[in-house]
């Protein structure tokens, strides 16, 4: 069972998205809350989280600073923003905090749905408009060490994983695919976080763009 945690101020909004994903199959909300700091305190004593929602606009404390917050209190869970906000400032800081996934308020339930479970397969999630999205990100990436990598920086393997993950794949589906392991799956997704400097995978992938190792057309 896939556990959910939702953090948001406006209470009739928590309330009905915590009763959409209940209606969702293999996935529960087990937590939620109006105070960013209230599931702070949770975590350090309940370690019972996958995927954390939060709220970007939050009167206590904002949905960015709570995910960095939360990512050093438990790295492994996965967080999913949601605001009302959907401009290219919104996407940046979105990246900045180390945020595995976004998705805006007027959304379908459908594409919720699809977030949490992207989520848990492949890690990350950026919604239906990949490409602008990611050009988004590209734009307003910033970098302290700026260098241009060869085109072999990227092992082909390595990029075979990146197009069957942004395909939406599992590591147990993309290891079946490729014919290894998927304890290998993990280290090649693990080692291209290193070996670029990100917080996430979306980091890999907006490096891999921004550098021309990959084009957006090889990631639908």
């Amino acid at each position: 069972m896939l556990k959910v945690a939702l953090v948001d101020d406006h209470k009739l909004f928590r309330k009905s998205l915590a009763a959409l994903i209940g209606t969702f199959e293999g996935v529960e909300v087990v937590y939620e809350s109006d105070s960013g700091n209230d599931f702070l305190l949770h975590l350090k004593e309940n370690k019972n989280v996958d995927i954390a929602l939060l709220d970007i606009q939050m009167p206590e404390m904002d949905g960015y600073t709570l995910c960095g917050k939360v990512l050093k209190v438990h790295d492994s869970i996965k967080v999913l923003m949601i605001s009302q906000l959907s401009s290219k400032e919104t996407i940046r800081h979105v990246m900045q905090s180390g945020a595995h996934g976004f998705v805006t308020k007027n959304s379908e339930p459908e594409q919720l749905e699809l977030a949490i479970r992207n989520l848990d397969t492949s890690g990350f999630y950026l919604g239906p408009e990949l490409g602008s999205v990611l050009k988004d990100l590209m734009l307003y990436q910033q970098g302290g060490n700026e260098f241009q990598p060869d085109k072999d920086f990227l092992s082909d393997r390595e990029k075979e994983v990146i197009q069957l993950i942004c395909k939406g794949k599992s590591s147990a589906e993309i290891a079946e695919e490729l014919f290894i392991h998927q304890r290998t799956v993990e280290t090649h997704r693990q080692r291209m976080i290193t070996k670029v400097g990100a917080k996430n995978f979306i980091g890999v992938i907006v490096f891999a763009l921004k550098h021309n190792l990959l084009d957006v057309e090889d990631l639908s």
